[in-house]
């Protein structure tokens, strides 16, 4: 059993160590049986959740993909990416068991001795100076050789049979929100703008002894053209409402994705599709794990609004930026919202 500790790391350089260098995680400070959450994780009142702010029967869309290419479907998604900018999918294709194996790959991962998990999670994520209560693994798609031989061996071949499967629905997805701007072709240029690259992260959120003081994840919202978000049974994602201060929490529902339109669909639609900002709040009775697949133009591609919305003499809000320059700008700072975007705007 783990000694209780009453006072946690005060020594900025000892939480490193343990939590980074030895490759302990959040999950090993969760796991000291900590009675107090340790300065350094404690976020501005502002940036935590005031739960006076949860609409309490909002809910994002939930849309039916059995029928995708049904005229009513391919509506309900247009309108869900432009007005809420986030919407979740059922019966889609991509087969529960896949969805299964890939949450039972990431405890898998993240139950691994510290000196494996050391070898593959460095970074820690922080947000408006506070660090954020969580782990997470980013794995990077170029091909199957190179994830075969740099992804960690407990869970590679379920994340790659999930990406491949929701592949499937990506494009689906992709056809109908390019329909929904008159963008009736998807050529072979146009699709690897779209999702030309490919990275999945396995989000771990240990319990926390005061959730009410940090964050998951702060705000944000993403800088992908689209994320497919698979959610465990426990539930602490909020995104932003149309009502100002409003958060609306996602309840998770067995076998559906939640989608969310990316800051690169935002600039690409010309402001058509909302990205949006998002949160995970801490939970101090469960641990909850979350696995994102972020689909994004390439780091070499020049991003701005499409010839086609542009050609119908429909005004530019957004210049063309390179891509790699705007996902660095994003990660050069802590989590602040929707800011980003405002790198792009002419």
């Amino acid at each position: 059993m783990a000694p209780t500790l009453a006072v946690p790391f005060n020594d900025s350089s000892a939480l490193i160590d343990f939590v980074i260098n030895q490759g302990n995680g959040v999950k090993g400070l969760s796991e000291l049986g900590l009675k107090a959450l340790p300065k350094q994780y404690i976020q501005p009142l502002e940036e935590r959740m005031c739960m006076t702010n949860i609409v309490p029967q909002g809910s994002i869309p939930i849309i039916d993909m059995s029928n995708w290419e049904d005229p009513k479907v391919v509506k309900s998604i247009c309108d869900a990416a432009s007005e809420w900018g986030f919407f979740q999918i059922v019966n889609h294709d991509v087969p529960v068991e896949v969805l299964e194996n890939v949450k039972d790959a990431t405890y898998n991962f993240f139950r691994s001795p510290a000196e494996i998990k050391n070898k593959y999670s460095k970074e820690h994520s922080s947000s408006n100076n506070a660090l954020e209560w969580k782990d997470y693994l980013s794995l990077f798609y170029v091909s199957e050789e190179e994830a075969f031989t740099l992804w960690p061996s407990i869970c590679r071949e379920q994340v790659l049979d999930y990406m491949k499967k929701s592949k499937v629905v990506i494009k689906q997805l992709l056809q109908v929100l390019m329909k929904g701007l008159n963008v009736n072709e998807i050529d072979e240029a146009k699709e690897s703008l779209l999702m030309g690259s490919m990275r999945t992260n396995l989000n771990y959120y240990p319990k926390c002894p005061n959730p009410e003081l940090t964050v998951g994840v702060g705000r944000h919202s993403d800088v992908s053209t689209l994320t497919i978000l698979l959610q465990d049974e426990i539930g602490g994602l909020f995104v932003r409402g149309n009502e100002g201060d409003d958060w609306i929490h996602v309840p998770p529902i067995k076998g559906s994705l939640v989608i969310n339109v990316g800051d690169a669909l935002q600039i690409m639609s010309n402001g058509r599709y909302r990205s949006v900002e998002h949160r995970v709040v801490a939970n101090g009775s469960k641990n909850r794990i979350s696995v994102p697949i972020f689909v994004n133009p390439r780091p070499a591609d020049m991003i701005g609004p499409l010839p086609e919305l542009v050609a119908n003499g429909e005004k530019p809000i957004y210049k063309q930026v390179l891509y790699s320059d705007y996902v660095k700008h994003f990660f050069r700072k802590a989590h602040d919202g929707k800011k980003t975007v405002e790198f792009a705007e002419l």
